[in-house]
């Protein structure tokens, strides 16, 4: 089941930016546990907490190939860890996991977690998104049009508006699928997606 899109990249994005600039940063600027400045404030028992914790993650992810060995892993890594960053990126591995294995009441919870916690950098934007794709997925299309509103960045504006009409399209209201596809455009969709301008051309012709 592929129910994911552009958002994808971006938290492809955060996890390669920690990669190349270190915890320090990725704690700092992407996750939300506080500015470079904060950082270095921070109590040495904080700062080996957060080592101890930036080490548990890489090996989660080095497992992430495993679905039985990282979903156990990523659930004793909340238990033992309160690294709200790291956690909300790893509900995100994990809710993909549980997608490709078919779990999909598992990756629904994950996606909550995010939702409920709202670790900021766009991430639970990410998470309200692909958990209305799942809902989708799963012919609960009313649901997860109202998921969608919960989307309020505008930065993810066009996807929200294009996902919209993915959804109204599905449920057979193609005026309305119309006016949503023309406001992703009008937030610059097309710019990144061009099928985007095929879908509204191919209403038009209705």
């Amino acid at each position: 089941m592929e129910i994911y899109s552009t958002e994808e990249q971006q938290v492809d994005a955060i996890k390669q930016f920690g990669k190349d600039y270190g915890l320090s940063i990725i704690v700092g600027a992407v996750v939300g546990l506080g500015g470079l400045y904060g950082w270095n404030t921070y109590s040495e028992m904080k700062l080996a907490a957060s080592e101890d914790a930036s080490e548990s993650f890489d090996k989660l992810v080095v497992n992430a190939t495993n679905p039985t060995s990282f979903l156990e892993g990523a659930e004793n890594f909340v238990k033992a860890h309160d690294q709200k960053g790291y956690q909300a990126l790893l509900e995100l591995m994990t809710a993909k996991v549980a997608v490709e294995s078919g779990d999909f009441v598992k990756a629904e919870e994950a996606y909550k977690r995010i939702i409920i916690a709202q670790p900021g950098s766009g991430i639970d934007m990410v998470a309200t998104i692909r958990l209305a794709r799942l809902q989708a997925e799963q012919d609960n299309v009313g649901t997860a049009l109202k998921t969608l509103d919960a989307v309020t960045d505008d930065a993810f504006k066009s996807q929200r508006e294009e996902l919209k009409g993915d959804f109204l399209v599905r449920q057979g209201d193609l005026d309305s699928a119309k006016q949503a596809y023309q406001t992703a455009i009008d937030n610059g969709g097309a710019l990144t997606n061009p099928t985007l301008t095929m879908k509204l051309d191919n209403l038009n012709k209705v």
